[in-house]
């Protein structure tokens, strides 16, 4: 018998997997597959992409995934026919317990365009459990004073098929006295009981042992079988009976543990023993029941023992029975439903079911980026459900079909601004209190070349100092680009301006990589001192971006040139020439020494300084100026020309200088008949040939009066010692004698020099006044008188000489 119901068990799942069904709900865009339980692994399911009309090669390029709402991969879809199959045994039983109806539900992802489709796949219950009873025996007492039609409840057998697979029937082994009756509860469930159909005597038969079967309605028919001990008994012949039949009562479904739920009521005619009745429930009532209730025998009272849950179960059924103390023990039974009132108390449920978590910064407006499903346990008010994404972000939320919600872009995206967002989306219910709950989206915004790299300023001021030599780091420019990878990474190149008159592609260069411009050349400040060059920065996006800045790079000057002398000018020699009367009081200026120096700034700042004199005591140079002035008059014992040499220096570091060597000569008084003026010459007319002859004129002249000079004092000697004393040679007075005559230099005049408005003025005429002896009419040469023609002769030349 077991071999032919595992024979027509097996032929069962046959048929059930030759019959699949597949509907489309047009409606609700899903689709819909029937399929027996306990598959095997690889088992066909149905074609999704035919169903779905898609191309075998799109469901690759398009991402085509399955998404299951527990996590749990149940189907599969084979990607090279686009055929659902098993991909996990299936048990009903174990899915989905004994409801009625049983299915799985997965989403499909399809992508570019974003597509969304519900797959239900119903699993059909097939009859592959055989009914069972908690006990395999079971004893019953039952007084000999019953009447018959007394019934009496068993244990209901327990199978976890559904629908016509469970238990659809008992039957007991053949005997005399008893019998069953069956009824069917509001849950679908069977009770059986035993009738008593005939009086029992216990003297014939005290004890009864019979077979009680269940039979499921599976084709085949599977079964399972009990023993029931009957023992008859003396004494009690009235059952208690309750108020009620059946007990309605409704309870809030977070009534705290230990709350009254009902208090049940029976009575028995009986006195004494027989009359007093406990509470029981009975085998009838399952053990989740019994883990949520509990009731107390003695005062009937029932109470909450653990939490209930409204949207697990809304109504519980419990079967009491109240059994009196009488030998045997008579049973009265009633029926309790207890119905749960919902309240608040589960949050909404946020599921997301395709999320693309990074999109591109150049996406378009309304673009569907993640589907979001939203539930709430609860009914009523307390389910109905709103849903919100945050404010003052590029998305918003649409609402579907279903309680689904469409996350899409509704502004444009940043990169650089926002590079991720993590996107809050909140739910909550109508309930009071209200319940929510958040679930966050991490969306990464991918970069795209929108950005330009821009300098860190729009031009530039390098310094570069001259005589560098070829190579030399110039200056180095920064571009930055808030873009990432290739899009941010910038290469420079040295730009040619057509309108530049000279191009700048031999002078410098700058490097693609770093920034960095080198010089190409060296540089010379007193040719060239600042140039411009652009550069341009570019990236290595697609298309490429840019941008230029201005470098301005200015020569710094470096101490390479020395003081050039440009007055006064040496002709044929490296010694310039210079005449000043005896006469010249201090502060007389001889010359002025002027220099220039290429260079600028401190090593332009010359100064002036005697490198070479005879007696410093006679001559004095500005320091800054270069006026060569007389510190004092000049004596009779100075030497009548002397050779000055100028150090002209300039500022810098090194410092560098030049000579110059000027001559100085002292022109003496001459003796002239008459007064004879020089008349100015213009400024162009004054050569340097005439200054020359001027020279060399006034050098004779000073030569001849020396001459003069030394034979007056040969005459004078001579006479002392002819005559032996002291005779009136010469006489000096003051200039109002009346054979005075002037003598006069030469005039003043302007002497320019270049570059400079300073003149060199010449000193005004000495006036001489000499008185003649009376032996010059005798000779060719003037002798003076004495002042004084008693003073001794020696005396006189003393006093000349001291003055």
């Amino acid at each position: 018998m077991i071999q032919s119901g595992i024979m027509a068990n097996a032929f069962s799942r046959w048929l059930y997997f030759i019959f699949l069904v597949c509907v489309w709900d047009a409606v609700y865009g899903k689709i819909r597959y029937s399929i027996p339980e306990e598959m095997e692994r690889g088992a066909f399911v149905g074609n999704i992409a035919e169903d779905l009309g898609l191309n075998i090669r799109d469901m690759a390029d398009r991402n085509f995934r399955l998404v299951s709402d527990d996590g749990v991969q149940l189907l599969k879809v084979n990607m090279g026919n686009g055929i659902l199959v098993v991909n996990e045994r299936i048990d009903r039983e174990i899915i989905c317990g004994r409801t009625s109806s049983c299915s799985v539900s997965q989403d499909i992802t399809v992508e570019n365009p974003l597509e969304m489709h519900r797959i239900d796949v119903e699993i059909l219950d097939i009859n592959d459990n055989s009914p069972s009873f908690a006990k395999t025996t079971y004893p019953l007492q039952i007084s000999e004073l019953t009447a018959a039609g007394a019934v009496f409840p068993l244990e209901s057998a327990h199978d976890p098929d559904v629908g016509t697979n469970t238990v659809s029937a008992y039957q007991i082994s053949t005997n005399n006295h008893f019998g069953l009756k069956t009824h069917r509860r509001s849950d679908g469930s069977i009770v059986v009981e035993i009738v008593l159909e005939s009086p029992l005597d216990r003297e014939k038969q005290s004890t009864f042992g019979l077979t009680l079967m269940a039979i499921d309605g599976g084709i085949p028919h599977r079964s399972g079988t009990a023993e029931i001990i009957i023992t008859v008994l003396d004494g009690n012949d009235n059952a208690p009976v309750f108020d009620h039949q059946i007990y309605r009562v409704d309870v809030m479904e977070n009534a705290p543990k230990g709350s009254l739920v009902i208090t049940i009521n029976a009575t028995d005619l009986d006195e004494g023993k027989n009359g007093e009745v406990k509470y029981f429930l009975t085998s009838h009532v399952s053990q989740s029941v019994q883990d949520l209730f509990t009731l107390d025998t003695v005062t009937g009272q029932i109470r909450v023992r653990a939490p209930l849950d409204y949207e697990e179960k809304h109504v519980y059924e419990l079967e009491v029975q109240a059994v009196d103390t009488g030998t045997p023990a008579l049973v009265g039974r009633a029926e309790i439903l207890v119905g749960l009132i919902d309240i608040n108390d589960n949050a909404p449920e946020l599921k997301i079911t395709s999320v693309s978590s990074e999109i591109w910064e150049d996406t378009a407006v309304g673009t569907v980026v993640a589907i979001i499903s939203v539930m709430d346990r609860d009914s009523g008010e307390n389910g109905q459900v709103n849903c919100q994404a945050p404010p003052n972000i590029p998305f918003k939320l649409q609402k579907s079909l279903n309680n689904k919600y469409s996350l899409v872009i509704s502004d444009k995206l940043d990169r650089e601004t926002t590079p991720l967002y993590n996107i809050c989306i909140s739910a909550w219910d109508a309930g009071s209190p209200r319940l929510s709950t958040n679930r966050t989206i991490l969306i990464s915004i991918s970069d795209i070349n929108d950005n330009a790299p821009r300098f860190t300023q729009p031009s530039y001021n390098a310094f570069l100092m001259e005589n560098n030599t070829p190579g030399a780091l110039v200056f180095a420019v920064t571009a930055l680009d808030p873009d990432l990878n290739k899009n941010s990474k910038v290469s420079y190149f040295l730009l040619e301006e057509s309108a530049q008159e000279r191009s700048v592609s031999g002078d410098v260069t700058v490097n693609a990589e770093t920034g960095r411009i080198y010089a190409l050349r060296s540089f010379d400040y007193e040719v060239r001192k600042n140039f411009e060059i652009k550069i341009q920065a570019q990236d290595n996006g697609s298309p490429r971006l840019s941008s230029a800045a201005i470098v301005n790079i200015i020569v710094l000057d470096q101490n390479d040139n020395i003081p050039a002398i440009v007055s006064p000018r040496a002709d044929n020699s490296s010694t310039a020439m210079e005449v000043v009367p005896k006469s010249a009081a201090p502060g007389y200026m001889i010359t002025k020494v002027i220099a220039t120096d290429s260079d600028s700034g401190q090593n332009a700042r010359l100064s002036y300084q005697f490198l070479e004199t005879p007696d410093r005591s006679i001559f004095s140079v500005g320091f800054t100026s270069g006026e060569i002035r007389t510190t004092r008059r000049f004596r009779d014992r100075d030497v009548l020309t002397q050779r000055l040499v100028v150090l002209v220096k300039d500022n810098g570091q090194p410092s560098l200088s030049s000579t110059i060597a000027i001559l100085v000569s002292v022109l003496t008084n001459v003796t002239e008949n008459s007064e004879r003026k020089i008349i100015p010459r213009k400024p162009g007319l004054f050569t340097d040939l005439n200054l020359l002859l001027v020279i060399t004129l006034g050098s004779t002249t000073c030569i001849f009066l020396l001459i003069i000079f030394l034979l007056i004092a040969l005459k004078c000697k001579q006479d002392r010692d002819v005559y032996g004393y002291t005779s009136p040679i010469c006489c000096y007075r003051p200039g109002n004698s009346s054979d005075t005559f002037n003598r006069r230099s030469v005039p003043k005049a302007n002497a320019n020099y270049l570059d400079t408005a300073h003149t060199l003025p010449i000193r005004d005429s000495y006036n001489y006044t000499v008185c003649l002896s009376p032996e010059s009419s005798k000779s060719d040469f003037l002798f003076l008188k004495p002042c004084h023609p008693t003073l001794p002769l020696d005396d006189f030349n003393n006093h000349e000489i001291g003055k």
